[in-house]
């Protein structure tokens, strides 16, 4: 098991031999995991201090120069005291900037409700030119910001800090505006990103063996959604679920709902945080209160 904040600092390193590559960081590097880049490429990593509004706007302005540039705070920061800059300075421009939020969630555990970000994904997806990626794993988190590299604009990678399961492998392909899909089953479907990815198939799994097939959807990709997935899944299977750490009103959940109502209308149950704050605790037993569980979702069928 590993954190995608972990697989983050793991893909700096990677990649850092590349001088076209810049990171900063608010007072957070050790936290971040962006600390992993600084001990090797110290020059090209810079430190802002507890300034989330300058973290925003100073890497956009070295984005401009046409440096790769990779900025990053806790989603509850980023989403929160630097929104004027991500909007009118990062998105408003469609600058070339990766603006890298970890600790996102109820995920975040002990440090509770004041840090865990349950917002993040519907201020993000709201934003013009934004394009908004939640990887689930360690290697869909370094294919995913391999790809980011590569596309342009502004783009909020959602990046967790507990320890995740492994899902993929090396085979796999991540594109702007993808899903995966796990299985075929015809009895139901359940959405998942990030964390809730391998709770999905932890009850499609406890699902198979009561004889009910279902397929889980891997939306990493959040902002552009993979619409078309979404409506071949209401077509052939009989139940919707979907499954987040992220508030219900506004988050993937809702943005389902909305493709279903324009395109192929049908019921759709959400699974996240039902308008209201978060818990301080054990990571695991923060999940456990709000249902983000596997027995909650196999109760769903």
């Amino acid at each position: 098991m590993k954190s995608t904040r972990k697989a983050y600092g793991e893909f700096l390193q990677e990649v850092g031999a590349d001088k076209n590559i810049v990171v900063l960081d608010a007072d957070l590097a050790n936290a971040t995991k962006t600390d992993m880049f600084r001990a090797q490429y110290p020059d090209r990593h810079i430190d802002v201090g507890i300034a989330e509004a300058d973290l925003v706007g100073t890497a956009c302005g070295i984005a401009l120069t046409g440096k790769k540039v990779f900025a990053s705070t806790f989603a509850i920061f980023m989403a929160g005291r630097a929104y004027d800059q991500v909007r009118n300075t990062a998105a408003y421009s469609n600058i070339n900037v990766n603006l890298c939020a970890t600790h996102a969630g109820v995920m975040v555990g002990e440090d509770g409700p004041t840090h865990q970000c349950i917002e993040d994904v519907a201020l993000m997806n709201v934003i013009p030119n934004m394009k908004v990626l939640s990887p689930a794993d360690d290697i869909s988190t370094k294919k995913i910001l391999n790809m980011c590299m590569n596309e342009k604009g502004p783009k909020y990678i959602r990046l967790g800090r507990s320890d995740v399961e492994y899902i993929y492998d090396d085979t796999y392909e991540f594109r702007l505006g993808g899903s995966h899909t796990f299985g075929d089953g015809k009895d139901g479907t359940i959405f998942a990103y990030g964390p809730t990815v391998s709770i999905a198939l932890e009850a499609k799994n406890e699902l198979k063996q009561k004889g009910i097939n279902v397929r889980v959807v891997d939306l990493y990709s959040i902002k552009p959604i993979d619409k078309d997935t979404i409506i071949k899944c209401a077509k052939e299977t009989e139940k919707l679920v979907s499954i987040e750490d992220h508030s219900v009103i506004g988050g993937v959940g809702s943005i389902i709902a909305n493709i279903l109502c324009e395109e192929y209308p049908k019921k759709l149950k959400k699974i996240g945080i039902n308008d209201t704050f978060g818990k301080s605790g054990n990571a695991k037993e923060v999940y456990k209160y709000f249902g983000l569980t596997k027995e909650n979702l196999v109760n769903k069928f």
